[in-house]
């Protein structure tokens, strides 16, 4: 295998390969990315054996074939060649080394036999749909703050996609939630969805995904079947395990009843919060609001570091209201907002709180109080 390729389109293909790959492998051939060139361009491939990404790259070849290599390796000689070279990558499969060579470098690399990648057994997609990069990028970007951290509720690690009724008819939903909040967020129902299995798309695909969903032109062909999803763009395709499990009932935490409504300049309010957050304790993160006419005051006290209080104008007609929150959690939720004015629903202060972006419904989230 012989072939040239122009260095920042050989570090944009390795790099999305060699993310996928686990730093810390049992299996040695999991840390390397399988390079195979055809005709006139490179396929880059990498997997973790849950996660797998092909990145497909025009190229020079002069020699058609295929080997493997360090992922990481080989990312990071790409990523320290100077900006414009043209890199020729070599096989020498008798003597089991790839050379790469730019300019006055050149890099001799362990090679392992390709027969031993593993590839991805291919999967019957029952729901075969087209989505744009910028709604797709909404759905997870809004909602990937809320996936949950803990191993034992596995089926909370990702986020759940799905086919629901929406506000505006059928939508495509993404929800995720940790138990402490939730965000749930709706799209248009693209066509071919419509009988579209609800899956758990896991955390580390999400991050993956985002790399795909960049170009805002790009429409995304997403396939979807019991056990994997697939988010495929000319070039690059992701295919991932689903999570095996069953995601809980979430419409039961959505609050219908919250009537106490306050609407806030959502960045001011970010910018307050986390100013006050300064002095919390780090165990306890607390933040007191104390809401009445038209005015919020936020207010943090712990007793170690000290205490902390800002004033916000708000639109708030309702009874005087004071309710505890996790800064941390309140401020995730604030930086989602991207109109204006945020409107938070209470109800007590021992109620999940609601907040949406303005009158739109297609996006909302919950919080849970804390005793402050």
């Amino acid at each position: 295998m012989k072939f040239s390729i122009e260095r920042g389109t050989l570090l944009k293909a390795v790099s999305q390969a060699q993310s996928v790959v686990e730093r810390r492998n049992t299996i040695p051939i999991l840390a390397n990315v399988l390079i195979e060139a055809e005709g006139d361009q490179v396929q880059f491939r990498a997997t973790d054996l849950d996660i797998e990404v092909v990145d497909k790259t025009p190229a020079q070849v002069e020699r058609a074939g295929a080997t493997t290599v360090s992922a990481t390796m080989l990312h990071e000689i790409v990523r320290k060649l100077p900006d414009g070279a043209l890199v020729t990558l070599v096989d020498d499969s008798a003597a089991g080394r790839l050379s790469v060579e730019a300019g006055r470098s050149h890099f001799s690399l362990a090679t392992l036999p390709k027969e031993d990648f593993p590839v991805m057994a291919s999967s019957e997609y029952h729901s075969n749909f087209s989505a744009k990069a910028p709604e797709l990028r909404r759905l997870f970007d809004k909602s990937k703050f809320a996936i949950s951290n803990e191993e034992t509720r596995y089926y909370l690690n990702g986020v759940y996609m799905h086919v629901a009724d929406g506000e505006e008819g059928r939508a495509l939903r993404c929800v995720a939630t940790d138990g402490h909040r939730l965000a749930r967020i709706d799209a248009a129902l693209p066509a071919g969805a419509e009988d579209m299995p609800g899956v758990i798309v896991p955390r580390k695909t999400v991050g993956e995904l985002r790399k795909l969903l960049e170009d805002d032109e790009m429409d995304i062909a997403v396939s979807v079947s019991e056990t994997k999803i697939r988010f495929a763009t000319p070039d690059i395709t992701l295919t991932s395990k689903v999570i095996d499990g069953t995601f809980p009932d979430y419409t039961r935490v959505i609050p219908q009843g919250n009537t106490r409504k306050m609407e806030v300049d959502a960045s001011d309010f970010a910018r307050a919060v986390d100013r006050v957050a300064t002095v919390s304790s780090e165990r306890s993160r607390a933040v007191k609001l104390q809401i009445d006419d038209d005015r919020l005051v936020l207010s943090v006290n712990a007793p170690d570091s000290g205490a902390a209080e800002e004033e916000l104008a708000v639109a708030y007609s309702d009874e005087r209201l004071e309710i505890g929150f996790n800064a941390k959690y309140l401020l995730e939720i604030a930086s989602q907002v991207d109109r204006e004015n945020a409107v938070f629903l209470f109800n007590s202060a021992g109620d999940p709180t609601l907040m949406r972006e303005g009158n739109d419904t297609s996006a909302v989230y919950v919080v849970m109080p804390m005793r402050v």
